[in-house]
């Protein structure tokens, strides 16, 4: 399941990078502002997924 979560977040950031660029491409601030927040959102996903793999690998170890 952690599989799933690391693409969907990737696939959310890149989706938020091209929103914050057709933002600027457009001059529409609030696809900028929206496309950043995605970003943001996605990158702190990620993290948390690596906490919670960290956690996991320790509890494998003997």
């Amino acid at each position: 399941m952690t599989e799933d979560n690391k693409a969907r977040n990737k696939f959310d950031e890149a989706k938020g990078k091209a929103k914050e660029g057709l933002g600027k491409a457009t001059g529409n601030e609030q696809w900028q502002a929206e496309g950043k927040i995605e970003q943001n959102t996605s990158k702190l996903k990620q993290a948390g997924e690596k906490v919670k793999d960290a956690f996991t690998s320790d509890d494998k170890r003997p």
